[in-house]
């Protein structure tokens, strides 16, 4: 696939079908593939958050969003010493079914006992048809956003799948998009997407210079936050 028609189309199903197809052909054995950066980048911003949402004996629901064949959501349920159920969802059933088989294959292990992980094929702009409203402690956005923004028709889903995750959020869960989008464009979108859903604060942190490109954290609550 053209990196052109790749860039142009990311919004539809039918691209990441083709994409994750080639991309598993052209390897001998299965490897997970990391839009931007790994887990080991963004632990840091992640796994607090767990930490202080944590009750005892309680799953946290995660959700990594537009979880393609990453294993971000893999490390998550692997490396949390907090009980969670992470949803691993991806539009595309080709990447889901290759990490169901994976894992599968890999046997990966929680190191919380009771920890569970799952993956769905799920349609992110329709989130509530799989959630219940505010039942998620916490979503995981790791350049599905980008992926929309960047799209010819990509916009609209974009702030809609933004009013989903606002929806099916916990008054107390968080909301984190990692992204290499400048945060004067992406603060300045996201501000008034959220306004348009009612109260929401926004911030955000420098995640670092990875291979010359700077990448940032935005963090999106539906209650206000500090500022960073």
């Amino acid at each position: 696939m053209r990196k052109a028609e790749l860039m142009e189309n990311m919004d539809q199903k039918s691209t990441w079908d083709r994409f994750y197809t080639e991309n598993n052909n052209r390897a001998s054995t299965f490897k997970n593939f990391e839009w931007f950066f790994g887990f080991d980048s963004v632990k840091d911003f992640i796994m607090p958050l767990l930490q202080t949402g944590h009750h005892q004996d309680v799953l946290l629901q995660v959700l990594d969003l537009g979880c393609g064949t990453s294993a971000l959501g893999l490390s998550v349920y692997s490396e949390s010493s907090v009980p969670v159920r992470v949803t691993c969802a991806d539009v595309s059933p080709v990447a889901v079914q290759l990490m169901q088989e994976n894992i599968r294959h890999k046997a990966i292990k929680a190191r919380h006992h009771s920890s569970r992980v799952e993956f769905v094929e799920l349609d992110c702009t329709q989130l509530d048809r799989y959630f219940g409203s505010h039942s998620l402690d916490l979503i995981i956005d790791k350049g599905t956003t980008d992926a929309l923004l960047r799209s010819r028709e990509g916009k609209g889903k974009a702030a809609l799948v933004l009013k989903q995750c606002l929806k099916v959020l916990q008054s107390s869960g968080s909301l984190l998009q990692f992204s290499d989008e400048d945060p004067d464009v992406r603060l300045l979108w996201l501000e008034a997407a959220v306004k348009e859903q009612g109260a929401a604060a926004v911030g955000f942190q420098e995640v670092g210079e990875l291979r010359g490109v700077f990448y940032y954290c935005y963090h999106v609550t539906p209650h206000p936050v500090g500022q960073h």
